[in-house]
This record gives C-alpha cells, sequence and structure tokens, in this order.
C-alpha cells in the first residue's frame, strides 16, 4: 500500500485512512510531524466507515494521544481506519501512514 497523509490545520478532524485489515501480518507504521503550536491524537475504528447507517466509534492510539510534539508508533493489529485529530493549537499536524505487506483474501 502507497503512503497516506492525513493533515489538519488548527481544531479539526481528518478523514479517515482505510486500512486493508486482511493483511496478515497487519503492520501499519505511523508518524506524525506537528508544525506550530498543535496537540494531536491517532485515533482508530474497528467500524466500516463506508457503511453510511453505522456511526464509528473512534479510540485514541495508547501512546499518540494529547501529544504536541513530532511522534511516531505503529499498530500491530488489524484496524479499519486511522484518522487524526488535532484538539488544541493554531498550528498543523501531519500523519503519515505505512502499512507494510501484500494484499490478503
Amino acid at each position: 500500500m502507497r503512503p497516506i497523509v492525513l493533515k489538519t490545520y488548527g481544531i479539526s478532524i481528518s478523514s479517515p485512512a482505510v486500512m486493508d485489515h486482511y493483511i496478515s501480518p497487519f503492520n501499519v507504521g505511523l508518524g506524525v510531524v506537528v508544525t506550530g503550536s498543535a496537540t494531536f491524537t491517532v485515533q482508530h475504528t474497528f467500524d466500516d466507515v463506508f457503511d453510511p447507517s453505522v456511526t464509528p466509534t473512534w479510540f485514541s492510539h495508547p501512546t499518540l494521544a494529547g501529544l504536541s510534539a513530532s511522534s511516531d508508533g505503529n499498530y500491530a493489529f488489524p484496524v479499519r481506519a486511522i484518522r487524526l485529530n488535532q484538539t488544541a493549537g493554531a498550528g498543523s499536524a501531519v500523519l503519515t501512514v505505512i502499512q507494510a505487506g501484500m494484499p490478503g483474501g
């Protein structure tokens, strides 16, 4: 999968990056770069973000939550989608998501 880049400016939430949860092993690298003043949380859901009858429940990443400095992390378990939630600051945050592996089925 090609890298996915999500951006937030000011207090905002990015669109979701949909993962291939069939890839095994499921390995996703995450890197957030902060410019200016920004507090962010990386979030994930197990719900289908394409299903209009579902309101996704978003969970905060265990270590990439409430941070204001550039940071990195990963997901080693399957999730359906990932997003960036900028909760404070007038600066910006850029999340790069890279999923390794070959598509499964």
